[in-house]
């Protein structure tokens, strides 16, 4: 596959929806460049419709037949002089031929080029394109292996084991396996699964590593050769492999670590001629191994976390990036100042096994005030439909500390209405009360293993508060020891001190 990587442009089509396709509507106009929206039936009446400067239908609702339509978007950017195309995430963002096709109809592509999301989202010959640049993998099984093999290299690996897809992502096509004897259903039921949702049934095997982080390192390159990373995100809080809670920085990452993971994720996209927005995702162990697990070849979700804590706009840096400029940081200048958190807002009942829920959104009153941010494509009126995910907004809170992050997103949550469907803001009400949340000690199996909101790890509302106020002064520990006011150890009133601070 070929094609351009830049190329000057006054006016973009936003291939996407929602909250993701207002934030691209909002860094275009920033940079004054014209935008084009796109709308399927059940998108009619959504706010990125009415933001942009031009709006064009694509079809009815179901994402196969309007946002998912190759043909479709080409031909709106033909009707309407844009000259460039943001994918945004999901949906065509991580297609290779999308990109391609958006080459061959002489448009700029917003994101990587072809050759790096077609050798990044196979998953086998990611692996051994990065592990022949030097970075460490997960140990793992080529594609396809009959299961008699299967079943020797995952003895040979040992259990627990993951079945994964080779065209895989968002958990879809994978399934661990901790006994033998359920290593054929698994490989059956996540071939069916991988073959439904991506076209292609590939599987294979890799070890899973138990009590392991999910750390992802954000990325930034341009044309000229000029690669950067902007620290991490702690991405661990997930369910069913769906992240629920991200954090900037991450509480176990030191800063040595830092950058020898950052190191390592520079060095992986400059093994494909990495160009735009990317990030490299990692399992850290206890002993603070880390192993490549895959590239998201777009921007990410979790973004704003970072972009908070740094400073750096990652959506204007790839509209800059794609019009053939060079990065306006270099490595030395990146600093993660302070510490961010998002929650995703998701529509769903999490005291029913987190059941997707529908609707009419009657009512929606965002938190505001400082360091609180709310992604969003939702209003009064919205309905909320099953053609797409259940996310309705991103909440993200910035403070000096994790402490003060923490307190500021449970006040955010509490200000948070909805009406009209049901949420899972109870859900992050009760994980910012959790001991254990709030003492970094969490892994990628928390959610599922040992959190339930039926039985609620929470502390008193003073307790929470000096706990979480503590953690944020004694990063690199694993568990922070609370001593309550008026105990010996007078070295905590500062930290009491500063919780009363906070709490104004």
């Amino acid at each position: 596959m070929t094609g351009l990587h830049t190329r000057r442009f006054r006016k973009v089509v936003i291939a996407n929806r929602g909250e993701i396709a207002m934030r691209i509507l909002r860094a275009c106009h920033e940079l004054g460049i014209r935008t084009v929206a796109v709308y399927s039936d059940a998108d009619r009446n959504a706010p990125h419709v009415r933001y942009a400067d031009e709006a064009y239908h694509i079809g009815p609702s179901p994402a196969r037949e309007s946002y998912l339509v190759v043909e479709k978007l080409l031909d709106v950017a033909k009707r309407s002089g844009a000259q460039a195309i943001h994918p945004g995430y999901g949906f065509l963002a991580e297609r290779a031929a999308f990109a391609q096709a958006c080459y061959d109809a002489g448009l700029v592509f917003i994101g990587p080029p072809p050759h790096a999301i077609e050798v990044m989202g196979d998953k086998e010959v990611a692996r051994a394109t990065v592990k022949a640049a030097g970075v460490p993998v997960v140990p793992g099984t080529e594609a396809n292996l009959p299961i008699e093999t299967l079943l020797v290299e995952a003895e040979a690996m040992g259990y627990p084991v993951l079945v994964k897809a080779v065209a895989g992502g968002g958990g879809k096509g994978m399934r661990p396996v901790y006994h033998p004897e359920d290593l054929p259903d698994a490989v059956t039921g996540a071939t069916r699964e991988a073959l439904a949702a991506f076209g292609d049934g590939s599987v294979y095997l890799e070890k899973m590593i138990t009590d392991a982080r999910h750390i992802e390192i954000q990325l930034l390159a341009d044309a000229h050769g000029n690669t950067i990373y902007l620290g991490e995100r702690e991405c661990s809080l997930q369910r069913r492999h769906q992240k629920l809670i991200e954090e900037a920085p991450s509480f176990v990452v030191s800063e040595a670590l830092r950058r020898a993971m950052g190191e390592v994720a520079v060095a992986a996209a400059r093994a494909v001629n990495y160009v735009n927005a990317g990030t490299i995702e990692f399992l850290v162990d206890k002993e603070k191994n880390f192993y490549f697990l895959e590239m998201n070849t777009r921007v990410q979700v979790e973004h704003p976390v970072t972009e908070l804590v740094t400073g750096v706009d990652i959506v204007q840096e790839q509209l800059r990036v794609a019009r053939g400029r060079r990065l306006r940081f270099t490595q030395e200048e990146i600093r993660i100042e302070g510490w961010a958190i998002e929650c995703r807002i998701n529509a769903e009942d999490p005291y029913n096994n987190f059941l997707p829920s529908t609707g009419v959104v009657s009512t929606v009153q965002l938190p505001s005030g400082p360091g609180i941010r709310v992604d969003t494509g939702v209003f009064p009126g919205y309905e909320i439909t099953p053609y797409y995910d259940s996310m309705i907004s991103k909440l993200v809170c910035y403070g000096q500390t994790r402490g003060e992050a923490i307190l500021r997103m449970r006040r955010a949550l509490e200000e948070y209405r909805i009406m009209g469907v049901k949420t899972n803001i109870p859900f992050h009400q009760h994980m910012m009360d959790s001991h254990r949340f709030l003492s970094g000690q969490f892994d990628t199996r928390f959610v599922e293993e040992r959190f339930s909101m039926a039985d609620r790890d929470a502390p008193d509302g003073l307790e929470a508060a000096i706990l979480a106020t503590l953690v944020a002064h004694q990063r690199g520990q694993q568990a922070s020891q609370i001593v309550a006011p008026g105990s010996r150890d007078t070295s905590n009133w500062k930290w009491f001190s500063r919780w009363q601070q906070l709490r104004g």
